[in-house]
C-alpha cells in the first residue's frame, strides 16, 4: 500500500508531501517541452510526453506522490465539445449542446485512451513506494466552464443555467456518471488515489451550495468507496461551509485553501485526512516568510494524519529553488 493511501485510510500519521501543478509551468524542463507543444490539449493526449512530465518533479525533488499531467477539461473534450487555451486567456469552450452528454461510455473511454496510456506508463516508472494521483474537476467546477456561467467580474450569472432548453440537475447527473466512468479508468490504469477539484465552489450561490457542490461531491465518493477508491476533496473557496461539506459528503481526505486557518481546521473538520492550505504566494517570498508560513501548518498538524500541500497549485513565476527549499525543510523538520 502506497504512502498517500496509507494515509487517506486514517491507520498511520506519517510525513507525506506533494504539490497540486507540481508538474508544469514553474519548471524548466517543462518548459522546453511546452516551446515545442503548443497544443495542450494534444499534449495532454500525448501519452509518452504526459508521463514524462509527470514524473519530472518527482525526480528533480523525490516527492512523495505523483499527480498525471492531465486537464480537468478532457472531460469536456471527450465528450464531444471544443476546447481550447488561449494564452494570457485561459480555457475557452464552444456553445454546449445537450447532445454531449448522449456520448457512449465506450467511445468517451476511448476518446481518454491516452490520458490511461500516459498513467500506465508513469506507473511502471514510478517507485512502487508512491502514490500515483488520478484527478477531475467535480461537476459544479465543470458546468463553469461547459456553459461558460461566470462573467469577467469572476461572478456567477445564474439566469444563464435558468434559461438553458434543458435541466442542469439533469446535466450534473450525467456529468457525475462520466466522472465515475473516468476515476475507474484512471485507477484500472495504475492510480491509486483520486484528487476532486470543486476549484469554482466558492462561487456558489449559498442557497444553492448544496444542490451544486454538497450532492455532486457526495455522489462521486460514494461511488469511490463503493469501489474502495482513496480520495481526496477540493471545495476551493468555500470557507466555514468547508465543516457541512465534509459532514455531508464524507470524503477520505479533504484539501483546505489558504482562506481556512488551520487550527479551525483540525478543531472542525473531524473524521477526515487533512490536506494543504499553504498559500502558493508564500513561494514567492524570502526563505524565512517561506519556513515561517509552513511551521504553522506543520506544528498545528503535528499529530493527526497530515499530507503537506498547498492550498492550490504552483504558481508559474515560482522559482524552483524555493519548492526545493520547502521541501527539504518539511523533511528535516523535527519540533
Amino acid at each position: 500500500m502506497s504512502n498517500l493511501k496509507t494515509i487517506l485510510s486514517g491507520k498511520i500519521s506519517c510525513k507525506s508531501i506533494w504539490f497540486m501543478r507540481q508538474a508544469g509551468r514553474y519548471l524548466p524542463e517543462f518548459k522546453k517541452i511546452r516551446s515545442s507543444n503548443s497544443d495542450f490539449i494534444k499534449l495532454c493526449l500525448n501519452s509518452n510526453l504526459s508521463s514524462e512530465i509527470t514524473l519530472q518533479p518527482i525526480k528533480r525533488f523525490n516527492l512523495d506522490s505523483a499527480i498525471i499531467f492531465s486537464d480537468i477539461l478532457m472531460v469536456p473534450y471527450a465528450l464531444g465539445q471544443e476546447v481550447k487555451f488561449i494564452k494570457n486567456h485561459g480555457p475557452r469552450l464552444n456553445n454546449f449542446d445537450i447532445k454531449y452528454l448522449k456520448n457512449t461510455k465506450e467511445k468517451f473511454s476511448k476518446n481518454l485512451a491516452p490520458v490511461y496510456k500516459a498513467i500506465d506508463i508513469t506507473r511502471k516508472n514510478l517507485d512502487k513506494k508512491k502514490s500515483l494521483i488520478s484527478f477531475i474537476g467535480a461537476p459544479w467546477t465543470l458546468l463553469v466552464y461547459m456553459l461558460n456561467i461566470k462573467d469577467v467580474e469572476g461572478k456567477i450569472n445564474l439566469s444563464l443555467l435558468n434559461n438553458k432548453n434543458f435541466k442542469v440537475n439533469d446535466v450534473i447527473l450525467e456529468l457525475v456518471n462520466y466522472l465515475c466512468i473516468h476515476i475507474k479508468n484512471q485507477i484500472n490504469a495504475g492510480a491509486d488515489v483520486v484528487q476532486i477539484f470543486d476549484s469554482w465552489a466558492g462561487l456558489i450561490p449559498h442557497n444553492e451550495i448544496e444542490k451544486f457542490c454538497y450532492l455532486p461531491n457526495a455522489k462521486i465518493v460514494e461511488f469511490c468507496k463503493k469501489e474502495k477508491i482513496s480520495n481526496i476533496c477540493f471545495p476551493k473557496g468555500i470557507k466555514d461551509k468547508y465543516k457541512k461539506f465534509n459532514e455531508f459528503v464524507k470524503p477520505d481526505g479533504i484539501n483546505i485553501d489558504p482562506e481556512i486557518d488551520p487550527k479551525w481546521a483540525k478543531e472542525k473538520l473531524k473524521n477526515v485526512v487533512l490536506q494543504g492550505g499553504l498559500d502558493p504566494k508564500i513561494l514567492l517570498k524570502t526563505e524565512d516568510e517561506i519556513i515561517k508560513a509552513a511551521t504553522k501548518y506543520i506544528q498545528t498538524f503535528k499529530d493527526i494524519p497530515y499530507v503537506f500541500n498547498l492550498g492550490h497549485g504552483i504558481l508559474p513565476q515560482t522559482d524552483p529553488v524555493k519548492v526545493e527549499t520547502l521541501i527539504k525543510f518539511y523533511r528535516n523538520f523535527d519540533g
